[in-house]
């Protein structure tokens, strides 16, 4: 899902559009596995034998799974992807949220430091922790789960970089 242009400054064009790392889905897969069988097999489980009650007992239990579905699974999917972490040529924007929306945008020129970490498991996974040092109130911001974190990091600081120097009024070529 692309970014919505509208956000975007004039002169503003988005470099990397990403979301976190699709590992975070791997609970949500299995909590939605695990209930629709449980769901299935207890509602084919209630027997015609116990009368009346057992139409009710199936919709029961077809609800509570229902339920436990959209908590466990539906609800955090939602989550992730309604979640943006976007780096345009001019500030890194994050959006998150299903009903009520979050958003952060940290301009460049208030980047301090970008660091990142990776764990053997995570290294093999293509994810780490990003670490972004702003001068701002808020302090650091940490994504957990960025995907290609080390090639994200990369990115940042040269986004960073050519930010300080269009600042200081340095084109590519060096000049001034």
């Amino acid at each position: 899902m692309r970014f919505p242009d509208n956000l975007l400054a004039e002169d503003e064009k988005v470099v990397l559009n990403l979301r976190p790392h699709w590992i975070q889905l791997l609970g949500p897969v299995m909590w939605f596995i695990v209930f629709a069988a449980v769901g299935v097999i207890a509602s084919s489980a209630i027997r015609d034998s116990w009368g009346s009650w057992a139409s009710y007992a199936r919709w029961i239990v077809v609800a509570l799974a229902v339920i436990v579905i959209l908590w466990l699974a539906v609800i955090p999917w939602l989550s992730w992807i309604t979640t943006h972490y976007v780096f345009t040529t001019h500030r890194l924007l994050l959006r998150s949220g299903i009903i009520t929306r979050k958003g952060r945008d940290i301009p460049y020129a208030r980047v301090n430091d970008v660091s990142f970490e990776q764990s053997v498991l995570q290294r093999m996974m293509a994810l780490g922790t990003l670490v972004v040092q702003s001068a701002s109130e808020n302090g650091a911001v940490v994504f957990k789960t960025m995907p290609k974190v080390e090639m994200v990091q990369s990115t940042l600081y040269k986004l960073v970089e050519e930010d300080r120097d269009h600042r200081a009024g340095v084109d590519d070529s060096g000049g001034i």
